[in-house]
């Protein structure tokens, strides 16, 4: 299903409805940041997704990581909690969003890299690579507080 993100537009849809979800990044041996390119957006993003009323959220983000990428993953640490009133995602059925986005550190421990049906590529990129790729603003936002190894998490 097709989504438009925006952020910071007056031209955007009210939203309609407010999702909790899980992001995480995640790291291979090399340092390199593991990123898909979404099917519905054709946009780079973290792995992640929403709160299943059974889940936790870091339970959250391992399995949105597995379901995505096929890797089995453990949380590590905490890059930040993201809720800003201006980030607002449009999808086709009418759905107009609010998401609140906890993103956390991950580490594999298993599974085979996989495209699932949310993505049409993954990727491990080098951190030089990152400004390169089409990604949403939020996401940017996401990997340049990781990158800075911030002593405390982004509470946003």
């Amino acid at each position: 299903m097709a989504r438009t993100e925006y952020y910071d537009d007056p031209k955007a849809p009210k939203p309609n409805s407010l999702v909790v979800a899980a992001s995480a990044v995640v790291t291979d041996g090399n340092g390199r940041i593991l990123l898909q390119r979404r099917r519905d957006n054709d946009l780079w993003a973290l792995p992640g997704g929403g709160m299943d009323l059974t889940d936790s959220l870091p339970g959250t983000a391992v399995r949105e990581v597995k379901e995505e990428t096929g890797l089995d993953v453990e949380i590590t640490g905490l890059v930040g909690t993201y809720t800003d009133p201006k980030h607002v995602i449009a999808y086709a059925d009418g759905e107009v969003r609010r998401q609140f986005n906890v993103c956390f550190t991950a580490r594999i421990i298993g599974g085979r890299l996989a495209i699932s049906d949310e993505s049409t590529e993954l990727q491990f990129v080098d951190q030089d690579r990152l400004e390169k790729l089409p990604m949403h603003h939020t996401q940017r936002l996401r990997l340049r507080h990781f990158l800075e190894r911030r002593e405390q998490p982004y509470l946003g």
